[in-house]
């Protein structure tokens, strides 16, 4: 089976007013000049999925500027050996809303249907910036996997947020905390399984492949003890640490203190300590992983969204990525600012042309 967008309406989203693609299931190479809209149709295919998009953006900052009339995706989504018509949009900054097939739908019923995972420039400091960074890029993956994953983790912030409330205002009595922290016990207890079965998905796909790009051996760590094992022991351990919390004004156990360590597996290299051209071929490693994982699981590789990577490869690495793609059998958006960035896919993949209009982006076959 395979997982692909064969239609595509951009409607007064970010710099475009009006854009309408059909496609086929191969990859597609997207180019332009820096600035063109571009990256704004790679965030209008991640919004098929779960979440907030690749660039973690309100539903407020899609909408197209100066009209912030609110915005609309539609697409055809070919999943499961049949298609799905596919809607998104928001209307005066209002959190987005989701219709499969004509029918109202949440975002873990798209989740199901369609699996995107994506590598953008953003994520080039994960290895050396802070650990949100990389539980979220970490998250993403185990959400590829577990849709049921991003309600967890909402459950999760908000009993959180409610119980460092508490925690700043001083308030003792027992009684208040314990509905918060039996929430956050389940729900964390779930986040961390779901964190380490990504892993461990992700290891058996390293281990099985043969590829161009560098291995990654992957832990999960707490920044302080260690992630109680069972739902029962988180309880425990957040109520243990309440007098401690108290003092700190926030919650010091649970999932959110987790961080993901890697290592260069063929160097032994901890990956912060990497050159900059390793740290990216890991990354592109794990993503391809992410990819190959997904297809044995769910019978089908996942879209996937690549943005300006091929500028940071060589030609080398550049058509291996490609040869690694195609093989898969999953379509990829790949946005570069030259055609000559695609070549070594030839007619493997099909391009488009994006550049800047009167009235905005414009969008070419």
């Amino acid at each position: 089976m395979t997982l692909a967008l064969t239609e595509l309406t951009v409607s007064h989203f970010r710099s475009h007013k009006l854009a309408r693609l059909s496609l086929d299931g191969r990859p597609v190479a997207i180019h332009g000049p820096n600035g063109a809209g571009k990256t704004n149709i790679l965030e209008a295919v991640s919004l098929f999925s779960p979440g907030r998009g690749m660039r973690r953006a309100s539903a407020a900052e899609m909408t197209r500027r100066p009209e912030a009339l609110g915005w609309k995706l539609t697409g055809l989504l070919q999943a499961q050996g049949r298609s799905y018509e596919v809607e998104t949009w928001s209307e005066g900054g209002a959190a987005r809303q989701v219709r499969i097939d004509g029918k109202a739908s949440s975002q873990i019923d798209l989740g199901k249907l369609a699996r995107i995972v994506w590598l953008i420039p953003s994520m080039d400091r994960l290895w050396i910036e802070g650990a949100e960074g990389r539980r979220r890029f970490l998250d993403r993956m185990a959400l590829s996997f577990d849709p049921a994953h991003a309600e967890a983790s909402l459950t999760y912030e908000k009993a959180m947020r409610e119980r460092n409330r508490l925690l700043k205002e001083q308030v003792r009595d027992a009684h208040w905390y314990a509905a918060l922290e039996g929430q956050m016990a389940e729900t964390g207890h779930r986040i961390h399984a779901a964190r380490m079965a990504a892993l461990d998905h992700l290891r058996t796909a390293q281990e099985q492949a043969e590829t161009a790009f560098p291995s990654a051996d992957l832990e999960l760590v707490q920044t302080e003890g260690a992630m109680p094992e069972s739902a029962e022991d988180l309880r425990e351990a957040l109520n243990e640490s309440r007098f401690r919390d108290l003092a700190a004004g926030r919650t010091l156990v649970g999932p959110h203190r987790s961080d993901l360590y890697g290592v260069f597996a063929a160097k032994g290299v901890p990956a912060r300590d990497c050159s900059t051209g390793e740290q990216k071929a890991l990354l592109v490693s794990l993503i391809l992983s992410n990819a190959r994982a997904l297809a044995g699981m769910v019978g089908s590789p996942p879209i996937v969204l690549l943005d300006e990577v091929a500028a940071h490869l060589d030609a080398a690495r550049r058509a291996a990525l490609y040869d690694e793609i195609c093989a898969l059998g999953a379509q990829a958006w790949m946005t570069g600012t030259g055609p000559e960035l695609f070549a070594e896919l030839g007619d493997r993949a099909q391009s488009l042309v994006v550049t800047e209009g009167t009235d905005g982006s414009v969008v070419t076959a």
